[in-house]
């Protein structure tokens, strides 16, 4: 049934990605910016009055769940294994860094090992790492940590935010059960960077940048910010022409990252609220608080202009693209879980560089299914294939018995993962591969 305050259905939620789409660890190391990250024990507190509940993380919290750094940045990444299981450090968005590959290019590190490896940023924008490509079935779930790039060129804003928006399955004695596994008796419970509710507070005529980004496990949600005009600048970490969010509500697959502007015009001690949707209902996790003070200036800004670009392609030579038709679901295939993957598994294509490849993405199971695409983002096709839609993406939802095609540009020379997920709790995280030569 559809939510009375927040009326979406679960088809619904997953229809709307179509067409809406949607500190400390940190030094500085001979002139290069380095980001040291420990694979860790740690705690989050998910219940009033209750002890904290045992999980895994990616270093420390922080008032800040972003690490940031800027565009042009080539920054030597560290990771330090003090878990005692094999860890893969899995990347989002960031395109074209072999060395970075989990599976494919690095092995999974060995506990109390330690890794370092060079991840140039030749984009800006929302990006995300966490230690879940092999969380399967663990002992304890891991939390995420957002990577923020910010431009080069100067963006109007007086604000910059994230919002990192994760779930949690928590049985009755407090201990938290992992993907993958039936989640029987347990109880869901969200966080938003890390608490179970936010308050944000806004001047008058301030303007926020907010970096939305779907740390949930498994499924596909909506985020709806309650009175206010959203504008969408970027998706899942590329630019995108700047659209009007409808009603205000933004939807994001697994992993998949919204940037969003919005100009605070309520009136002094007024709230809005930010809703999460999870298919089922809709809850408070946030707040807009107007401040008392004075406003941040007379008069709202004007519009503002697209985000700068990454210099992604503007075309796509469809016409002699290498086309592969790829399933997910349905019956076994040659998809495997990641702890099972070998380097020596059969490529499900090669292909040379600069070439353009279309994948038909035909979806076999009998509910939704997440795509990832490792590497490269990709352009969403029309129904028709001839023309696509305006933004980039690396992540895709596709409905039930649904075929959907996306084209991408191969520019960048590696072997590179797919993942696919169902969006069940219990659903494993599978994985292939491809080739660019």
């Amino acid at each position: 049934m559809a939510d009375p305050i927040f009326p979406l259905t679960r088809r619904e939620l997953v229809a709307g990605l179509g067409s809406t789409v949607l500190g400390p660890g940190i030094a500085l190391a001979e002139g290069r910016p380095s980001l040291m990250l420990q694979a860790k024990a740690d705690a989050v507190a998910l219940r009033p009055g209750a002890p904290d509940t045992p999980i895994w993380s990616l270093g420390g919290s922080t008032s800040d769940p972003g690490l940031r750094f800027k565009r042009g940045d080539a920054i030597e990444a560290t990771l330090a294994n003090q878990l005692p299981v094999p860890a893969a450090l899995n990347w989002r968005g960031i395109d074209g860094v072999p060395a970075a590959e989990p599976l494919v290019a690095t092995t999974p590190l060995a506990p109390g090992a330690k890794e370092t490896f060079a991840i140039p940023l030749r984009h800006a924008g929302t990006f995300l790492c966490d230690l879940r490509l092999l969380g399967d079935g663990q002992a304890r779930p891991s939390s995420a940590r957002a990577l923020i790039v910010a431009e080069s060129e100067a963006v109007t804003v007086d604000r910059d935010e994230v919002f990192l928006i994760e779930d949690w399955m928590i049985h009755a004695d407090g201990t938290a059960i992992t993907p993958g596994l039936d989640p029987k008796d347990a109880t869901p419970i969200y966080t938003i960077n890390g608490r179970t509710m936010l308050d944000i507070p806004v001047r008058t005529h301030e303007r926020l940048r907010l970096r939305f980004i779907n740390g949930f496990q498994r499924h596909v949600i909506a985020v709806k910010l309650e009175d206010q005009e959203v504008r969408v600048m970027a998706l899942d970490g590329q630019p995108s022409e700047p659209f009007p969010a409808r009603n205000g509500a933004l939807v994001l697959a697994p992993g998949a990252r919204i940037d969003a502007f919005i100009d605070a015009t309520k009136p002094p001690g007024s709230t809005s609220l930010i809703l999460l949707h999870n298919g089922k209902e809709a809850r408070p996790i946030a707040r807009l608080v107007a401040s008392k003070e004075s406003p941040i200036r007379n008069a709202p800004l004007a519009a503002a202009p697209p985000l700068p670009s990454n210099g992604l392609p503007t075309e796509l030579d469809l016409k002699n693209a290498t086309r592969i038709d790829l399933t997910l679901g349905g019956p076994p295939t040659e998809w495997v879980a990641p702890a099972a993957f070998t380097a020596s598994a059969r490529p499900v294509f090669r292909v040379k560089a600069g070439r353009t490849v279309v994948l038909a993405l035909a979806n076999r199971a009998d509910i939704a299914t997440v795509f990832h695409l490792h590497g490269h983002h990709f352009r969403l096709l029309d129904r028709l294939d001839d023309g696509w839609k305006p933004f980039w993406l690396d992540t895709l939802a596709i409905e039930a018995g649904q075929t959907q095609r996306i084209a991408f540009s191969a520019g960048y020379v590696g072997r590179w993962l797919m993942e696919s997920t169902a969006t069940d709790w219990a659903a494993p995280r599978l994985v292939r591969w491809y080739s660019v030569e």
